[in-house]
């Protein structure tokens, strides 16, 4: 096994402060390794990277289709939103239609990160609901299949069917069997693979058209578009998904999760990405993903949402700038 390379590097003045190790991949959608960092077959848990691998069942199903599910529906079904209006305003309306309440939900309660709701919140001593969780909008779409397909209302233990075909579709676009699971933040399993195996499946996400024969591909697709058409539900304003595939134009779809794991699907090259800094640390999963991408032609080094994570002023306090955020060598040969 391959040791984490350095991928980011915290200089303050003319001293290098920090560095921050990690594993990335690109492959095709054969599995073929394009290039890689560190391990490729380090084991890791996606976290909220893989959100399209956990809906792909609720459009494969035709559950998506029976309910009427646009294509806001399904870049929230993707999405780690900032709990704003846009993103719970949908969702109310979803589990509304649903004939659902926030009470049928299984994600928790979580302050938004959308300082807007938060202070709103404040404002009326209201306490934060689960529509509110990041995750609200994967959970509305869980619900959906659950009710398509008739099954009980615990959707989050590993044994309901809706996490065991989940389990089945995740190891199939993978490539591997997964090995296990943990529970996410919003209590739902997240099942573990390796960073080849999920930059393999963003590759099938990738190569997958709205025309094929296989309703999997035809699923994988329709998520795919809808993550690029409306990249403020994935995660909102401010947030490097949104900016990101925003300064690429729609053609390309990347996706944060905890722990600093990264995901990008490029359907114009047929190829996956996937990443994984070891410490956890965001700041550096999203500048080695800017790096990556600018590496793979599709990003824009001079543009701002780029600069503003990749060879990025660190700033005091006073707006003095104290250092810079940067790729290190390896992503830069």
């Amino acid at each position: 096994m391959a040791d984490p390379v350095e991928m980011v590097e915290l200089w303050r003045g003319p001293f290098l402060e920090s560095v921050h190790r990690g594993h990335a991949v690109v492959c095709d959608a054969s599995g073929r390794i394009v290039a890689a960092w560190g391990d490729p077959e380090q084991l890791i848990f996606p976290r909220s990277s893989c959100k399209m691998i956990q809906a792909l069942p609720l459009v494969e199903s035709g559950a998506a289709g029976a309910f009427g599910l646009t294509q806001e529906h399904l870049a929230l079904s993707c999405a780690s939103h900032n709990g704003a209006a846009i993103h719970t305003d949908r969702v109310n309306r979803w589990l509304s239609d649903l004939g659902m309440t926030d009470a049928d939900l299984r994600c928790g309660t979580q302050v938004p990160d959308d300082k807007e709701a938060k202070f709103a919140l404040i404002r009326s001593h209201a306490e934060p609901c689960q529509v509110h969780n990041n995750c609200s909008g994967k959970h509305a779409g869980f619900l959906t299949f659950g009710k398509h397909m008739g099954w009980g209302p615990e959707y989050t233990e590993i044994d309901h069917p809706l996490q065991q075909e989940i389990r089945t579709v995740f190891s199939e676009v993978t490539g591997l069997d997964t090995p296990g699971y943990g529970i996410d933040g919003c209590s739902a399993p997240n099942f573990a693979t390796t960073v080849h195996g999920l930059a393999r499946a963003m590759a099938f996400f990738a190569k997958a058209q709205p025309d094929a024969a296989s309703a999997r591909e035809r699923a994988a697709a329709a998520l795919r578009e809808a993550m690029v058409t409306y990249p403020e539900l994935v995660a909102g304003e401010g947030r490097a998904c949104t900016e990101l595939m925003r300064a690429m134009g729609g053609k390309v779809a990347i996706k944060t999760g905890a722990e600093a794991v990264f995901t990008a699907i490029l359907p114009e090259q047929g190829l996956g990405v996937a990443l994984k800094i070891v410490d956890g640390a965001t700041r550096a999963s999203e500048c080695a993903i800017a790096a990556i991408l600018v590496k793979l032609g599709v990003l824009d080094a001079a543009h701002p949402a780029t600069r503003k994570r990749m060879n990025a002023a660190v700033l005091s306090r006073r707006g003095l700038e104290a250092g810079v955020i940067k790729p290190a060598a390896a992503l830069l040969a």
